[in-house]
């Protein structure tokens, strides 16, 4: 018996057997990947973000991969983006074809809430003189330039109301509530800035038909 053992093992020496590296599995006996068949992979592509918070989160996660030239880049066609109104990048309250109507429609006429804000600088530097009399003048004309906005504002709401049930007789694709109440104050807030800083930039001119 061990004579047998002794020729088979010196008739395996003279054979030299190379086995090839298997490749390594991972999960369910599956090989590994390779790389490029791994980066050629793509999910689901993300939904976009919700909020401004959200946004910055993101575009921090993704930056990391970045380069400071290309998340620069990145981030000035983001801006661009938002600024033209791509509801892909719109904060959620900016977003649908109801929010880009009441944004052109107030873009489109002279509202007296363009005014506060000048009036209320106004009325802080007349604060600053010392007369009595003429520090009374500054409040005074910051209440009539309030009211007046207000009653405006509220006009062009109920005119603005009808004129979206009009066109847009089945709500807003996008789900965002189209009640006047809602709708006015979406206009009055972007009414109050200057059109400078009103995001997204206007699209139309002052006394352009919408």
């Amino acid at each position: 018996m061990s004579f047998l053992r002794r020729k088979s093992a010196d008739q395996g020496s003279d054979v030299a057997v190379v086995a090839e590296p298997e490749a390594p599995t991972v999960g369910k006996g599956r090989p590994t990947p390779k790389q490029n068949q791994a980066q050629g992979r793509r999910g689901p592509v993300a939904p976009p973000p919700k909020t401004q918070r959200e946004a910055i989160k993101r575009s921090k996660t993704v930056g990391k991969t970045l380069t400071k030239d290309e998340r620069k880049v990145a981030s000035v066609q983001r801006r661009e983006r938002m600024m033209r109104g791509d509801d892909a990048y719109v904060l959620p309250r900016d977003r649908g074809p109801v929010r880009a109507f009441v944004r052109d429609a107030t873009d489109s006429r002279r509202n007296i809430a363009g005014i506060l804000l000048p009036v209320a600088l106004l009325s802080f530097i007349i604060l600053l003189i010392n007369n009595a009399t003429v520090q009374l003048i500054g409040p005074f004309i910051l209440l009539i330039a309030i009211l007046a906005a207000v009653v405006d504002s509220i006009a062009f709401g109920r005119q603005l109301s009808r004129r979206v049930a009009e066109k847009f007789p089945k709500g807003d694709p996008s789900g965002l509530s189209i009640k006047p109440r809602s709708l006015g104050f979406y206009a009055f807030n972007r009414a109050c800035l200057i059109r400078k800083w009103r995001v997204p930039r206007p699209r139309v001119g002052r006394g352009d038909a919408v």
